[in-house]
């Protein structure tokens, strides 16, 4: 079993992992001169959120569900 202090620290990872992918896609997004361009770039930040979203629903889920006995 992954201890409380070890799924935090993986938590907190992805969420770093995942906001790189945002601010990546955010600025591409906003220097892409092309339509088709700038609409996989809103796609991406798109998906990227909702990937935020349930990550923290994974981690609230997650520490509110007491351990299960042996």
């Amino acid at each position: 079993m992954i201890e409380s202090a070890e799924l935090r620290e993986l938590f907190h990872t992805l969420n770093n992992q995942l906001g790189i992918i945002l601010s990546h896609a955010e600025l591409l997004e906003a220097k892409s001169k092309e339509d088709a361009q700038r609409a996989r770039a809103s796609q991406v930040v798109t998906t990227t959120l909702d990937a935020l979203g349930t990550t923290r629903r994974i981690r609230l889920a997650v520490e509110v569900t007491p351990p299960r006995a042996l």
